[in-house]
């Protein structure tokens, strides 16, 4: 019998329930009041959403940070320039692996019943309308406020001819020298476009003829691309000065058109690791070869005519729906250098990360050193709330001078380009001690960087690890290695976030200090495996990818699941950045129909469908923007009151769980786990900066009642950290 009137419903039997709770009774209840029917496939397509369109929901919901006036001006503007990033980083790594597919003739299809080609139709379909939605913020809202505001960004053609002279002059001074005009002809071949670099397009034609010729000319990134008009915070496009003065350039013709262009290159450029000599060599051929990878995005200014459109088509091989013509100005990266004007009025107050209370003074029974305090007691640090320099950097800091360390080992998958890290590091070794390191050569557009690093540590003398063949290591791990009295200990750093400096001040990320013997010597099984050959699938303490995480995240949720059968409270509590594992995904869908309480804070990519009657109506995802980027992965299970916790590297999806190195550690100080749900309550109780999905993958942003009192986690967390 159908019941299509109820709000709720079982879809393994069709019953139709008025409430929630009625249904969960009625699945607690093992459908003892079912009709025949059979069990819900969870893995039919409908229960899943598409990777890449929730992938641009979320730059939807960045984008929105850039049109919401409770944010301060700058601020707003510094949101549409991460959305540029954002959608950039989408079109290079997303849409240039669908491109991939696509090429090799590829047509599996993707939990949410996607083909590759179906995937790539449908993402250009949703991401035109978002890159005109975001001219339409700049030129409708940002542009006019900033004016209000006494900044203006102008057009060339708005100035006073005494101010376009005075440009023009700055132009053939210090602009002319650096551009370099490149011509096709029978004698030159069409120039290469390199990725993600502006461009203008030119027409010329000699005089009295018809027939015209295309140049290209290359905005330079090394000057500023919002040039100063006299002494005030007026700016002119560098693009717009170019423009006007393209007879510098091309004289003796005449200039028929000019527009702006922009490339966006694949950044997929794979090869057989197994065939590569080494990792070295492959991290070298993946940054040159990206630099001439195929072209997935092509955009253009909308007053581009159709002839110098079909000059690039033809030149580019780019297919004509990956063309997006748009007013100008094309990429707003560059208009974060606003930003470093001293207008404290038109920004969020600046951030000092704090002291942590345990650190920032000596204690008498620590003698003010870190491992006699993380001896005494495991100790969580909590970035940006908590200074990076007085946490993680002290801590090598100190292993790096302390005569009675022995050994110190890091896993290091992004770190900042004059990254003390690494120096401190290099003094380690230097001061006798054993150091080994572990650098990701394969992290994404850090593949230069970490070369860089990796090539100076060995240079000192130190052990380097260059990654594994067939994964890549995102742990973020530390080991420190200390003769004491009582023998030989070891103290152990586990964390969300990448040993980078900068970031730190950036992203939102959770670590643990811990002087456990279990997790030290797990994290000595680990750094063997970086340097030797074997992965350990035994930990006592630690959940490994590829070992044995994705085995103890199942046997988590299931557990759970048994609890709520047999009528106990069961709830689970997740906080990642990705939700994306099919199984992992299947299981919390069968957790929620067993009646278990399931909250997921996931802050971008999210398959999993809420509030499904029958299926997932007891979960919910949540997903935070604001001033810092979300990034800590925090997992609770109620597991019948025993309250279990964890942190660590490893989203859930299916590359964190299968094919790269994760590391994840339990949580068992009383206080940490207090303080651990405290974070997840408060974000889970978010009502400003909070979204809510939908169960056709769009969000709703929540917003305080009339009568309820804001609440704003990161701003109370900061709030906490101060006090």
């Amino acid at each position: 019998m159908s019941n299509k009137h109820h709000r709720y419903e079982c879809l393994s039997c069709e019953s139709g329930f008025e409430t929630k709770a009625q249904l969960r009774g009625h699945l607690n209840n093992g459908h003892t009041d079912c009709e025949p029917g059979g069990e819900v496939d969870l893995t039919d397509p409908e229960y899943y959403l598409s990777r890449e369109l929730s992938k641009l929901e979320f730059n939807r919901r960045v984008l929105a940070e850039a049109t919401d006036e409770r944010n301060p001006l700058l601020e707003r503007l510094k949101f549409l320039a991460i959305f540029t990033q954002n959608m950039d980083e989408f079109f290079m790594k997303r849409v240039g692996g669908l491109e991939q597919q696509r090429a090799a003739n590829i047509t599996d299809r993707s939990p949410d019943g996607r083909t590759p080609d179906e995937q790539w139709r449908d993402v250009l379909d949703m991401a035109g309308p978002m890159l005109e939605e975001q001219a339409r913020a700049y030129h409708d809202h940002l542009r006019p406020a900033l004016a209000d505001a006494g900044i203006a960004v102008l057009d060339y053609a708005a100035l006073s001819s005494d101010e376009q002279a005075r440009l023009d002059d700055y132009f053939e001074s210090s602009i002319l020298p650096t551009l370099t005009p490149l011509t096709i002809d029978s004698a030159k071949p069409f120039p290469h476009i390199s990725n993600l670099s502006l461009s203008l397009g030119v027409l010329t034609q000699q005089p009295g003829e018809s027939d015209a010729t295309f140049s290209r000319v290359k905005i330079p990134k090394n000057q500023p691309r919002l040039v100063q008009v006299g002494d005030d915070t007026r700016y002119v496009p560098l693009e717009q000065l170019v423009a006007a003065n393209l007879a510098m350039l091309f004289p003796d013709v005449d200039i028929v058109e000019h527009a702006a262009f922009r490339v966006t290159r694949n950044a997929e450029v794979r090869r057989n690791e197994e065939i590569a000599e080494d990792l070295v060599q492959r991290a070298e051929e993946v940054i040159e070869r990206r630099q001439f990878a195929t072209v997935v995005r092509l955009e253009i200014a909308e007053s581009m005519s159709e002839r110098m459109l079909d000059t690039l088509l033809s030149h580019l091989d780019v297919d004509e729906r990956a063309v997006f013509g748009l007013p100008a100005p094309l990429d707003f990266r560059d208009f974060d250098q606003l930003l470093d004007l001293d207008r404290p009025d038109l920004t969020v107050e600046e951030w000092t990360p704090q002291p942590h209370p345990r650190l920032s003074r000596p204690r008498h029974d620590s003698g003010g050193s870190i491992f006699s305090e993380i001896k005494r007691e495991d100790l969580l640090v909590h970035h940006p709330y908590q200074s990076f320099e007085g946490t993680v950097q002290r801590f090598l800091d100190e292993a790096a001078d302390d005569p009675n360390v022995l050994a110190i080992k890091a896993a290091i998958y992004r770190t900042a380009s004059d990254s003390k890290v690494v120096q401190r590091l290099i003094e380690a070794a230097d001061n006798g001690k054993q150091v080994a390191v572990m650098v990701e050569l394969k992290a994404r557009f850090d593949e230069e960087n970490n070369l860089e690093w990796a090539k100076r540590l060995e240079e000192e003398g130190i052990h380097v690890a260059y990654g594994t063949i067939g994964h890549k290591t995102h742990t973020k791990t530390m080991l420190v290695v200390r003769q004491e009295d009582d023998g030989v200990q070891l103290y152990s750093h586990v964390g969300t976030g990448n040993y980078h400096s900068e970031t730190a001040k950036r992203y939102e990320d959770l670590g643990l200090f811990t002087a456990s013997r279990d997790i030290g010597q797990d994290l000595v099984k680990l750094f063997n495996y970086f340097t030797g050959h074997s992965l350990h699938d035994q930990y006592r303490e630690l959940l490994i990818a590829p070992g044995n995480m994705r085995e103890r995240f199942v046997e988590l949720i299931r557990r759970e699941a048994e609890h709520a059968r047999e009528g106990k409270e069961a709830s689970i509590v997740a906080k990642v950045n990705r939700l994306e594992d099919p199984e992992i995904i299947e299981e919390l869908y069968r957790a929620a129909r067993a009646g278990v309480d399931i909250d997921l804070v996931v802050r971008d990519i999210c398959r999993l469908r809420p509030e499904l009657a029958g299926v997932s109506d007891s979960i919910t995802v949540r997903s935070i923007i604001n001033r810092f980027l979300e990034h800590s992965r925090l997992f609770y299970f109620h597991d019948d009151g025993a309250g279990r916790y964890y942190i660590g590297s490893a989203d859930w999806m299916e590359r964190n769980l299968d094919n790269r190195v994760e590391a994840v550690t339990p949580i068992h100080d009383p206080d940490i786990q207090q303080r651990l749900r405290h974070v997840l309550d408060l974000s889970l109780a978010d009502n400003y900066n909070a979204w809510e999905l939908q169960p056709d993958g769009s969000y709703v942003r929540h917003t305080p009642g009339e009568d309820e009192p804001i609440r704003k986690t990161q701003a109370q967390l900061m709030r906490e950290a101060q006090e």
